[in-house]
């Protein structure tokens, strides 16, 4: 968590309040949120304003004047604004200062979370987001995903995962998928069909689609910002349940490259 619908969440409620600002001032109190050169990243970004908030995969890019400042949320990362001087919270590792009165703090328990700072040009060619395939709302065909997975002996629910195939889908969503699918997670690449690739393609943008419109899911501690939560949750299908919608036997959960993993051994084959 998050998850490419949470992040378009997290990205559109930023929208409101960054958008125009300047950063006037950077603090950053665990050094390793930031993935790129430290004192470049702290002088670079002094002057910049926020001009485009957009989403890549599980990024939130945020469009300065020179720079581009990517920023991956990993597990449990959020922000919150605060009164400039106000006291530091246990958890607050990174620290933007707006106009000279806004406090724009990254939150993260994990401390997981990654912060890159890019020239514009070259945003999208280089890492992080130059691995990345493309999102589920892009022009994607069940051709390109075929030609991609049909040489592959990994479970289908690991090959979902990998950003470098289709980005943005996470854990709960490609059980999800599957399931709407009808597509067993332990089958091998290889073993999936060209018709089997489009229930794929076409589940996936549904569901995704339908997630970013009630708010994202709220499994544990996500909040797509201070006092907002998903409602996404309440319309899961297997992920954390007992059992099947559709055929009402218990649900098998297991582990698939190490990611708890829920399906219906009789409706997904």
């Amino acid at each position: 968590m998050p998850e490419k619908p949470e992040v378009m969440c997290v990205a559109k409620n930023l929208n409101t309040r960054l958008i125009g600002k300047e950063i006037t001032g950077c603090n950053i109190y665990w050094d390793n949120i930031i993935a790129t050169d430290l004192s470049e990243f702290k002088k670079n970004i002094i002057g910049e304003h926020i001009n485009k908030i957009s989403t890549r995969g599980k990024f939130i890019i945020l469009t300065l004047d020179h720079y581009s400042l990517l920023i991956h949320l990993r597990m449990e990362g959020k922000f919150v604004f605060r009164n400039v001087g106000e006291e530091l919270g246990k958890h607050e590792h990174v620290e933007l200062i707006l106009d000279n009165s806004i406090s724009f703090r990254y939150h993260d328990v994990r401390k997981f979370g990654k912060m890159y700072l890019i020239p514009i040009k070259d945003t999208y060619n280089v890492k992080p987001l130059s691995d990345l395939g493309p999102d589920f709302y892009d022009s994607i065909s069940p051709d390109y995903l075929y030609e991609k997975i049909h040489k592959l002996k990994l479970p289908i629910k690991s090959i979902l995962l990998d950003q470098r195939i289709i980005c943005g889908i996470g854990n709960i969503y490609a059980d999800e998928i599957l399931f709407s699918s009808n597509i067993l997670p332990t089958r091998s690449g290889n073993s999936i069909s060209r018709s089997e690739c489009e229930k794929i393609i076409t589940n996936t943008k549904a569901i995704l689609k339908e997630a970013y419109k009630y708010g994202g899911t709220t499994i544990k501690s996500f909040t797509s910002s201070e006092g907002v939560h998903g409602n996404f949750q309440n319309k899961l299908l297997v992920h954390g349940k007992e059992k099947c919608p559709v055929c009402n036997n218990l649900l098998v959960k297991i582990k698939i490259g190490g990611r708890g993993t829920y399906f219906c051994p009789k409706c997904q084959k």
